[in-house]
């Protein structure tokens, strides 16, 4: 038998040779690890008093700035933080600083600031309303009301909203596997700690933290192990080498490639929520803080389809006919489970949940395409179902009932009559997750479909067909919700809607009015999308 050479590794120059690194390309990054660090010094040294002020204007500035910043790192798009080795020219970069990552950083900043927003609503309490006081201690003990009555304060939550959203923006702009595994773990850890700080039902908030800490951790290996083939296969974890030895490689490397593929994909399916990654999706989203499942569920999903579109389009594209049939399955499964499980929710969180799994697949549609116009439209879906989804789960925080919040779906009957305002928004943001006209829903769906059928061919075809029947099903689930809050009559233990301060105001006004402008006049955003579409290699 004839022995296979195995791949030639890139060799390190012999001498130090100086990384290379574009500081105003990753100026936004900088901005926001800068802000995360600071609010830890706030927690350390500010008084306790003020420590709630000083996070979230510290937060909500550094956003914006970094958001600004976005428009200098445009005029220095390209490879950043690492070095070519001058012998056979490899390109040993960390970072891909293109159109894809500073719209994705870009969205996840803006996204960021309504959630922090939300984050920081108090009701005309002391601290945020939607955390506990005490993090570390037993639900109901008395260490816990010790804690409230002395008014101590989670604040915390600022800066660990900062690490994670500086992990998000770092997911889609990794150039290589090790890089984004890194990122994957920056923008997760947080997350797990957020997902078990809820003030109320703390017992069903630390399951949650404690299932979404174990099956990330099992995303986490697979994601690992996956790397390691990789590696095995290309000699590299950079995306242009990996991309350039499947063109290249033996066949007989093949069954290095396949699973390594598959399994990479699995830590990233994992955190988009599709199907059969999924069964963490109901759970975190229900037993969270609600502003946390808002954040957690658009800029999570942002960042990690960021992600897939680098390593689909730029890591693995030469060999995407090999892996792509796989996917395809995957795709079909979140668009079906999650519309059909969406009908038997009971609970208002876990409905959003497995609507937020039916979407995984509706755009994993797009991301099949393998086209540009399906990247841009990728983008444009990201956006709209972000800022849908931050101000529905921010209407789900006002809905009270005895100082809990009212999740049941029978607890919602009437509100539409009773609270028209609040009911009209939320009804509003059912019809956009449905698709309805006129609404940022229809748009980007619209979008990923024709762009399947465009250039999916009959793959294509039969995604998108499953994509508009599925969609037919989650419009009965969301129609359901829109009958229960206005044509039905309340009991008469009715919920009332809490009046929210103008953070929370804010950011359920700007999520609806984007929905609706997305929906009328979409043309600027899919044009800058089509514009923000192309990788660097």
């Amino acid at each position: 038998m004839t022995a296979v050479a195995p791949p030639a590794l890139p060799a390190l120059p012999a001498a130090f040779q100086q990384s290379n690194v574009e500081y105003l390309a990753v100026l936004p990054l900088l901005i926001v690890f800068g802000a995360a660090l600071v609010g830890v010094l706030v927690e350390a040294f500010a008084p306790r008093e003020r420590r709630h002020v000083i996070q979230v204007t510290l937060a909500v500035v550094s956003l914006l700035a970094a958001a600004a910043s976005i428009i200098v790192a445009a005029d220095h798009q390209g490879l950043t933080l690492g070095l070519t080795d001058g012998t056979n020219g490899h390109q040993l970069f960390a970072l891909a600083i293109d159109g894809p990552a500073l719209f994705m950083q870009g969205t996840i900043l803006l996204l960021g600031v309504l959630g922090v927003l939300t984050m920081a609503e108090r009701f005309g309490g002391v601290g945020p309303d939607a955390f506990t006081p005490s993090g570390a201690s037993t639900p109901g003990s008395p260490t816990e009301a010790a804690a409230a009555r002395a008014g101590a304060l989670t604040s915390e939550v600022f800066p660990l909203t900062m690490f994670a959203i500086f992990g998000m923006m770092l997911f889609p702009s990794t150039n290589d596997l090790i890089g984004m595994f890194v990122a994957l773990e920056v923008l997760s850890l947080p997350l797990y700690i957020l997902s078990g700080l809820a003030r109320r039902r703390r017992l069903l908030s630390q399951e949650a933290s404690l299932k979404y800490f174990l099956l990330g951790a099992f995303s986490s290996a697979f994601f690992l192990f996956g790397t390691a083939l990789l590696y095995g296969y290309a000699g590299s974890v950079y995306f242009g080498d990996l991309s350039k030895a499947i063109s290249s490689g033996p066949l007989a490397m093949n069954g290095l490639l396949l699973p390594g593929a598959f399994l990479v994909f699995v830590g990233l399916l994992f955190k988009v929520g599709a199907v059969p990654f999924h069964a963490w999706t109901p759970d975190v989203y229900q037993g969270a803080p609600t502003p946390v499942t808002g954040f957690m569920a658009a800029c999570t999903k942002a960042a990690a389809f960021g992600a897939i579109l680098r390593l689909a389009y730029v890591g693995l594209d030469t060999g995407r006919w090999e892996w792509t049939n796989a996917i395809v399955l995957v795709a079909l499964l979140t668009m079906v489970v999650g519309s059909v499980l969406a009908v038997t929710q009971t609970d208002m969180k876990r409905l959003l949940a497995y609507s937020s799994i039916a979407h995984a697949g509706f755009i994993l549609v797009g991301v099949l395409a393998f086209d540009r116009a399906a990247v841009g439209a990728v983008l444009f879906y990201l956006v709209a179902y972000g800022f849908a989804t931050i101000a529905a789960f921010a209407i789900v925080s006002l809905v009270r009932q005895n100082g809990a919040e009212a999740t049941h779906l029978s607890q919602w009957a009437g509100l539409g009559k009773r609270h028209p305002v609040v009911g009209a928004a939320f009804a509003f943001l059912m019809l956009a997750f449905a698709g309805i006209p006129l609404t940022s829903g229809f748009v980007s769906k619209f979008a990923v479909f024709s762009a399947a059928v465009g250039t999916g061919g009959a793959t294509g075809t039969v995604m998108a067909v499953v994509g508009v029947v599925c969609s037919a099903i989650t419009v009965f689930v969301y129609a359901r919700v829109i009958v229960l809050m206005f044509f039905s009559d309340a009991p008469d233990d009715a919920v009332e809607v809490v009046t929210p301060s103008v953070s929370t105001t804010f950011s359920i006004a700007i999520g609806t009015l984007v929905t609706l402008a997305l929906g009328i006049v979409p043309s600027a955003l899919l044009d800058l999308a089509d514009r923000a579409s192309q990788f660097v290699r």
